[in-house]
């Protein structure tokens, strides 16, 4: 990177973090009446209102620039990248001084019946979000949150996609941070994300579809791998079964620039959405972190699937793991798919009919990388993490072997949480890259090493380990006496300023 691009890229996360401020001092007026679990449900709807409306008023100069007397003979959704109809313009909320919280709606709901083709069903998604609810949301209130929100104009002519977007995702982390309810679904680290696309490589004009896509990060990442980000048009999948999220997922795509994408609400496991020719869609890549350990999640149905997606058996009820490994792996291109998938490391070496399944996928010759993760790292998950990484088109020199990272200890802890910072990303994509056994770090197995060790994938049952030094016993023994008599004279010390002190009796 050029010094001159990294002062740029410096600017550009300064901007991007002031006017993320700028946006959470938003939540500070919905403090109190409203839960901070649902400011999200406010504060992100309000601004892509406000988006929408400033990059119509650029529109409506350029337009008249372009256009002149003969703007009215052109169609509205030919000219503008959203139609704003009348009465529904932040304008108009702004002079609104009594039912503010109803003209919010009816205007969000206006512009979205107005540009179904892209926006059905986004602000409605937000069912959490009650405007009108004046015991909780009083007009004066409202009003406050709409000045503050105009203070700041939020147009492109003000904010590229890439400074808009990264706000975006500041407000998201910040709104996993404080949530108590589902915050690993809601937001993926994205040292992970970028760890993850960086094996990946998604090409220019490459597909790309996330099963469990939450607010969108790993689609946004990817588009930012490609050399030519038009390419991605209409090659952006995502399907997620939460409703707000899904519409999160979708304004995030939306302000990060990107376009002609496919975001659709549904359960993934029960009805994937993306279907082609009577059979699931197939993609260049793949990649996801579904929920870990999901019950409940269809497997009656999934043992008779009709998309034909249990090819290496049916999971229990109990544990979906294998269930989403399974979708992801018939959703690659047989040809040039590849999949990148965070899961529980409980994968790698659980039994029985995980373990069943598990030798099945390996038998495939479709595991080209485990990485092991250190714990602490994901929002609500407990549990430590690895990334599988499958390739249907692996190079020669990597057939029938595995590449096997153990980064448990390459992060940077902090007080809250683990965190792995661009270095530690790099540190991990080089032994990738590098594809050499390393003691302590990696390995290059072979699968027949594999099938010895009854098809576990614990990396750190073949990595090389430093040896342990030696330690003489009599030094371990002289050692111990030595503390050992330490303690005995402190503690005398203690008892004589106890008894000096008149604590207790001498």
């Amino acid at each position: 990177m050029s010094p001159k691009s990294s002062k740029a890229d410096r600017s550009q996360e300064t901007t991007a973090n002031r006017l993320y401020n700028h946006l959470f001092e938003a939540c500070n007026i919905l403090r109190g009446p409203i839960d901070q679990d649902d400011y999200k449900s406010y504060v992100i709807p309000i601004l892509f209102f406000k988006r929408i409306s400033d990059v119509y008023d650029e529109e409506v100069i350029e337009n008249q620039q372009t256009y002149g007397e003969d703007i009215s003979l052109f169609p509205e959704d030919e000219i503008y990248d959203l139609v704003i109809p009348a009465g529904c313009h932040w304008n108009d909320v702004r002079q609104t001084s009594e039912d503010v919280g109803k003209a919010i709606v009816d205007a969000m709901m206006g512009i979205e019946r107005a540009n179904p083709s892209k926006l059905a069903g986004l602000f409605s998604s937000f069912d959490d979000a009650n405007w009108t609810d004046k015991t909780k949301l009083d007009d004066e209130r409202l009003r406050n949150l709409v000045e503050h929100m105009s203070s700041l104009p939020v147009g492109n002519q003000n904010y590229s996609a890439d400074v808009m977007g990264d706000a975006y995702e500041y407000l998201i982390k910040k709104f996993a941070d404080m949530s108590k309810k589902n915050a690993g679904e809601f937001y993926t680290p994205r040292s992970v994300v970028k760890l993850m696309v960086q094996l990946l490589q998604p090409k220019s004009g490459e597909s790309v579809y996330d099963p469990a896509c939450g607010t969108g990060g790993m689609l946004i990442e990817a588009i930012r791998n490609m050399d030519d980000e038009r390419a991605s048009y209409g090659k952006i999948y995502g399907q997620e079964k939460n409703l707000s999220t899904s519409a999160i997922a979708r304004m995030n795509l939306f302000l990060h620039g990107a376009q002609e994408f496919k975001i659709e609400r549904e359960d993934t496991l029960r009805k994937p959405v993306f279907i082609k020719n009577g059979r699931l869609q197939q993609f260049d890549c793949v990649l996801a972190n579904p929920p870990f350990g999901l019950d409940k999640w269809g497997a009656e149905i999934f043992e008779s699937d009709q998309w034909g997606r249990n090819i290496w058996g049916s999971p229990t009820d109990s544990n979906a793991d294998f269930a989403w490994l399974q979708h992801m792996y018939c959703s690659m291109d047989p040809k040039t798919g590849r999949c990148a998938v965070v899961m529980p490391q409980g994968v790698l070496f659980h039994g029985g009919r995980e373990g069943t399944i598990r030798q099945k996928m390996i038998e495939t010759d479709c595991v080209e990388c485990v990485i092991t993760l250190v714990g602490n790292l994901f929002y609500g998950a407990g549990v430590s993490a690895c990334i599988l990484f499958l390739n249907n088109n692996k190079p020669a020199a990597h057939r029938n072997k595995v590449c096997m990272i153990d980064a448990t200890n390459i992060y940077t802890a902090q007080r809250a949480k683990n965190i792995m910072t661009e270095d530690d990303i790099k540190q991990v994509f080089d032994l990738w890259t590098d594809y050499k056994s390393v003691i302590d770090k990696c390995a290059i197995v072979e699968l027949d090493t594999i099938r010895e060790k009854d098809f576990t994938l614990a990396v750190n049952s073949y990595i090389e380990k430093t040896p342990a030094e030696t330690v003489d016993p009599k030094q371990v023994r002289r050692e111990f006496m030595e503390a050992l008599q330490e303690v005995k004279d402190s503690e005398a010390a203690l008892m004589e300023l106890l008894r000096e002190g008149g604590y207790i009796d001498g």
